[in-house]
């Protein structure tokens, strides 16, 4: 498996420079008909990347008209979405938030991809924050790699969340992964998306989403949870660990 999956795309594309903040993946540009795009590589199954695909392009059908771009993905030659790990799509050109009215534009396109994914299924093979208050592992999750007393602190964080409706999570909303386009907000890299429950989006700079105080705190605890969780263990996970209140 490697970059020569390109071909699929056809004979005109040009594989460019790699790309920043991909951490489980290889990212790179790409030029596929004169056009500009992007390309990950990485080791996700078929069945993973069936679900991402299909939940982009049902993303793109029903909220572009309404301000929301996703990275839509570009078919081969025979009109698959991906092939051997590597996915290609469209690329979204624009600036990352930076004001409050920024953000406040970016808590509106969250929710409204909330509101577009209820009732979507589970990724295959992930585990919400919730079903972790019994279960130990899903995809990159593996609390029992965690110390005991840090995994207490991750449940009971996502302990306040049960029992909320739940819908598809971007899960990584990191200015990085935020575009200002002509066309909208832009979300790309869903490489973390999953079915979840909608207040892990929702802890934003300055509280764009308007959730108050306390509601703000349960979701920026639970955020701060789910990161140490899926990333342990690196400097980032362990400093997130450390936002988590202990029991």
């Amino acid at each position: 498996m490697g970059w020569e999956a390109l071909a699929d795309w056809g004979d005109d594309v040009e594989l460019l420079d790699p790309l920043t903040g991909g951490a489980a993946n290889q990212v790179r540009s790409v030029r596929v008909g004169g056009r500009p795009a992007v390309a990950r590589l990485g080791t996700r199954s078929d069945a993973d990347l069936a679900w991402e695909t299909a939940l982009v392009q049902h993303l793109d059908r029903q909220l572009r008209p309404l301000g929301v771009v996703v990275p839509v993905p570009l078919p081969t030659s025979d009109g698959r979405l991906f092939t051997r790990g590597l996915v290609v799509m469209a690329r979204v050109d624009g600036e990352p938030p930076q004001t409050e009215a920024d953000w406040r534009r970016v808590a509106a396109a969250v929710r409204q991809v909330h509101g577009a994914t209820s009732g979507w299924p589970q990724r295959p093979g992930w585990r919400a924050s919730t079903d972790l208050l019994h279960e130990e592992r899903g995809t990159r999750v593996d609390l029992t790699a965690m110390p005991p007393e840090g995994v207490a602190r991750c449940r009971a964080a996502w302990a306040r969340l049960a029992g909320r409706p739940s819908c598809v999570v971007h899960g990584d909303l990191n200015p990085g992964n935020v575009r200002l386009t002509a066309g909208g907000v832009g979300l790309i890299d869903w490489d973390e998306s999953r079915v979840d429950i909608p207040e892990l989006d929702l802890a934003l700079p300055h509280d764009a989403a308007d959730l108050g105080p306390a509601a703000y705190d349960v979701a920026a605890q639970a955020s701060a949870a789910w990161e140490a969780a899926v990333c342990w263990d690196d400097d980032h996970s362990r400093r997130r660990l450390a936002e988590v209140r202990p029991v």
